[in-house]
């Protein structure tokens, strides 16, 4: 009786976090409920505020608006002595060089101030500051196997994620915690076969409008683990 009770205890202690398995579908529906458990994603409007760090000491500050309803987008963002902002507003680009609408064609080229530029850095914002809630959009394709797994030494489960074309081309795996199904990090490849693109660890919460923000991302080269920089919300 003692036997079969110690040997159920260590069955148990072996891998407890995985007792049961998970469909794709529910995963992403209690990482959702984790990260934005009253549904303000869709609607959200409101303001971030990001330190991001790099290894050569090019640090910078952003600010960013954003504004689900109707898709506006503003960035302002201090770089290299200077400070940018980007807005579009009604699918119409504007900018300002420190403060000032009137900019030299040869600045507007230095700091890349054009219409494309801004709408890959709100596309680029929105979707990471999104996630998990950026993968019920229409053109995702969450497959169905979830795998039982290690991201950083950390038990977790693995979700793969790819585009319909037109829409995205990389290859995504997404990594959550067993029990609380928050996201701790997720990597990219443009070629799987080729180990490269990149991998994010995520630290920390930040709550803003009640959602579960990461605080800290991490970013690293998948190939050599190479580390490419922080973005810290504030």
């Amino acid at each position: 009786m003692k036997y079969t009770a110690l040997l159920f205890l260590f069955s148990f202690s072996i891998c407890p976090i995985f007792s049961q398995n998970i469909s794709s579908k529910k995963l992403l529906q209690k990482s959702i409920a984790y990260h934005d458990p009253s549904n303000q994603w869709p609607t959200f409007n409101g303001e971030l505020n990001l330190k991001e760090t790099r290894p050569n000491g090019s640090d910078r500050h952003t600010q960013l608006q954003i504004n689900n309803n109707n898709g506006f987008f503003k960035m302002e963002q201090d770089r290299d002595g200077n400070h940018l902002t980007h807005i579009l507003e009604n699918g119409e680009c504007s900018y300002m060089l420190n403060n000032s609408k009137t900019i030299a064609e040869e600045d507007i080229k230095k700091h890349k101030l054009n219409c494309k530029r801004t709408q890959f850095m709100r596309n680029y914002y929105v979707y990471l500051y999104g996630l998990p809630m950026k993968l019920n959009d229409p053109g995702t394709i969450v497959h169905d196997n979830i795998e039982k797994t290690k991201f950083q030494d950390q038990d977790c489960f693995a979700m793969k994620v790819t585009y319909e074309e037109g829409v995205g081309n990389d290859i995504w795996y997404f990594y959550f915690h067993p029990k609380t199904y928050a996201m701790i990090g997720y990597r990219f490849y443009h070629d799987e076969e080729k180990n490269d693109g990149e991998y994010i660890t995520l630290e920390g919460v930040k709550t803003i409008n009640n959602m579960r923000l990461p605080m800290t991302r991490k970013w690293y080269v998948n190939k050599d683990g190479k580390f490419l920089g922080a973005d810290i919300l504030e």
